[in-house]
């Protein structure tokens, strides 16, 4: 459902046709989706995070300083570190007032977007999630992160705009 919400965003609020100026074309509308899964059965989050990949370079080109492209199958290892990375320190989670710690999965590049997937273990149960989302804040004062959580098959939404960074969702 990101994916679609995400090519929606993209396509009709900009106009714009995938590709029209190339990748690393500035855009007028800065956005991340992040969806969260509690997992009971297996007592996990499953978080997935995309984020435009022409932005996401931008902001990884700090941690690698140098160029980035996340197109080039050579670097995958360093740029999925780099992502892992940069997550780490802009997303932070909370289940019932504890910190949670999670790792990294795995990536894959679309068309306009890089998905980045990690996984929380040992959480049985959520009542609260608290959520503090600034990615790509330190880039793009227009930052919008929407974020999609689903605990006990109930699903709520919520967006932070810049410089909004922490919301907490109780369940």
């Amino acid at each position: 459902m990101a994916a679609s919400l995400f090519k929606w965003f993209y396509l009709i609020l900009l106009g714009l046709p995938v590709g029209r100026y190339g990748a690393n074309a500035p855009h007028p509308l800065y956005i991340s989706v992040l969806e969260i899964n509690h997992n009971a059965k297996e007592k996990t989050l499953e978080i997935s995070c995309k984020i435009f990949t022409s932005d996401l370079e931008i902001v990884l080109e700090k941690l690698a300083h140098g160029k980035v492209d996340l197109s080039d199958a050579a670097s995958k290892k360093a740029t999925d570190k780099w992502i892992a990375d940069y997550v780490a320190q802009h997303l932070q989670l909370t289940v019932d007032g504890r910190v949670v710690s999670y790792h990294f999965a795995g990536s894959e590049k679309e068309a306009d977007g890089t998905w980045s997937y990690f996984q929380a273990e040992g959480v049985a149960s959520v009542k609260k999630l608290g959520i503090t989302n600034s990615i790509l804040y330190d880039r793009f004062s227009q930052e919008i992160n929407i974020m999609h959580v689903t605990v006990g098959g109930e699903k709520k939404s919520t967006r932070l705009n810049y410089p909004d960074r922490q919301v907490d969702l109780q369940f």
